[in-house]
């Protein structure tokens, strides 16, 4: 599996920016694809997850109620729209595939099997 991720950039705190992955590959019958950032000097955290098979969403309490994930099936493409951004969401965020998802450990970037290349978000206050 091959993602693809797009769409991050530099903006006010307060603004907006939507994410975009996309895959390419043979996927499971049963997978989620994640979005996870990554400050500098700072673990790889969970942001959210969407799953293929019901569409059942997962958030971090940090962006619940700001962030937005979706899916788009016909395209392949998993969106990430995160509003009301603030400094500390500044990162590198990443896409990344579950092949076998259990959701006790969906939060988990251990579980997942390929990741997009990165992509830099930055809030300036």
């Amino acid at each position: 599996v091959q993602l693809q991720a797009s769409g991050g950039g530099l903006v006010q705190a307060g603004g907006y920016l939507r994410l975009s992955c996309g895959a390419s590959g043979r996927t499971s019958n049963n997978y989620a694809i994640g979005w996870f950032r990554q400050a500098p000097g700072k673990e790889r955290e969970f942001v959210a997850a969407i799953r293929s098979n019901n569409g059942i969403i997962y958030y971090a309490d940090s962006v619940k109620g700001r962030f937005t994930i979706s899916r788009d099936k016909a395209k392949n493409m998993v969106h990430l729209l995160m509003n009301s951004l603030k400094p500390e969401d500044t990162a590198l965020y990443y896409c990344a595939y579950n092949g076998g998802v259990i959701t006790s450990t969906i939060r988990s970037p251990t579980m997942y099997d390929y990741w997009g290349q990165g992509t830099q978000v930055t809030v300036s206050s």
